[in-house]
């Protein structure tokens, strides 16, 4: 099978901040794989990204707990303990052999937990106080989390982090405001919902640098019943709010994508988000080969990322070179 004559935009190089320029505008999405059994990346998933990686490619780890509070579904990694910063680190090493740039993403699940699995894990008081409704003074201990969460995953090699700012859990719940029913400074005005998101930004740039920091968030979205009357608003604002600590990236999912699995094309667009932030813009959200290269090439967004066309293929950016069939993603 014969290459394509010209570059596609999707395979075309992209500088990043201070990171080595990327070969491609594709980009792994983070995707929860529920088999970091006890909570420690387990050793196949050296296979698992490795597969993934080329030269120059750009990987965003699945989903990470930034403590045993912060966790909402089994077998999720996390990087809180040193136990769990040891096991990244062979992970880490062989995205870096194929001369990947990997990025772990930073979770705390808020309220999309359960009691259930909260029981189980015999800490019933805790979720009830902050599932329910967080005391203003336990919020530092959650930004401190994300910070030494950031901390942990430097020294496990990764290139920097990703704050999980969207569907639907802990901080995308404060942002939005059809949840956030909150009357303290964390409540009710576009600016106090972004608070909390927004301290936990400035602590993880002051911890490792604005360079190697990135935000995924989800204005659009209604994941777990979080949703926003103004999206356009919200998202203008954060975009704004997070140039001013000069963060490396945002990574935004698309208005169609109002839930997980569905894809509506929709009037509202990116792109107010995209012309108010001034670093490396990624859009995500169903994306396929013509219509992610339709939107570099219309300089809508700088990359995209691929979920399930990724999963299923695991060598995606080679195929869109090829032209090459995809497999099926289940």
């Amino acid at each position: 099978m014969a290459l394509n004559s010209t570059p596609i935009p999707l395979l075309t190089p992209h500088k990043m901040g201070n990171l080595t320029s990327l070969t491609g505008l594709v980009v792994l999405a983070p995707l929860t794989r529920n088999r970091s059994y006890n909570n420690i990346p387990q050793p196949q998933a050296i296979l698992y990204y490795s597969q993934r990686s080329t030269n120059g490619g750009f990987l965003i780890a699945e989903a990470t707990g930034v403590s045993t509070t912060a966790q909402g579904y089994p077998d999720t990694p996390g990087i809180w303990t040193k136990e769990q910063v040891e096991a990244w680190k062979p992970i880490v090493d062989a995205v870096h052999d194929k001369g990947g740039i990997f990025f772990c993403q930073l979770w705390h699940v808020g309220r999309a937990s359960s009691y259930e699995f909260f029981k189980f894990k015999k800490i019933v008081n805790w979720w009830h106080s902050i599932h329910v409704y967080a005391k203003t003074d336990e919020i530092p201990g959650i930004v401190n989390d994300f910070r030494l969460a950031a901390r942990n995953a430097i020294e496990a090699g990764f290139d920097g982090i990703e704050i999980h700012g969207a569907n639907g859990y802990l901080l995308d719940q404060f942002m939005k405001d059809q949840v956030n029913d909150r009357i303290d400074k964390y409540g009710g005005s576009l600016e106090n919902r972004c608070r909390f998101p927004l301290e936990i930004v400035e602590a993880v740039v002051n911890e490792i640098g604005a360079d190697k920091v990135g935000m995924r968030l989800s204005p659009y979205a209604s994941y777990m019943e979080a949703s926003e009357s103004n999206p356009e608003a919200l998202g203008v604002y954060m975009a704004n709010a997070v140039n001013k600590f000069g963060i490396l990236y945002l990574h935004v999912i698309e208005p169609r994508m109002i839930k997980i699995n569905d894809k509506y094309e929709t009037p509202p667009s990116l792109l107010p988000m995209r012309n108010a932030f001034k670093g490396t813009f990624i859009a995500a959200g169903g994306y396929n080969v013509d219509d992610g290269t339709k939107a570099i090439a219309d300089n809508y967004s700088d990359l995209v990322a691929f979920g399930r066309f990724f999963l299923a293929n695991p060598d995606l950016p080679r195929r869109f070179q090829l032209n090459a069939p995809l497999n099926k993603y289940n």
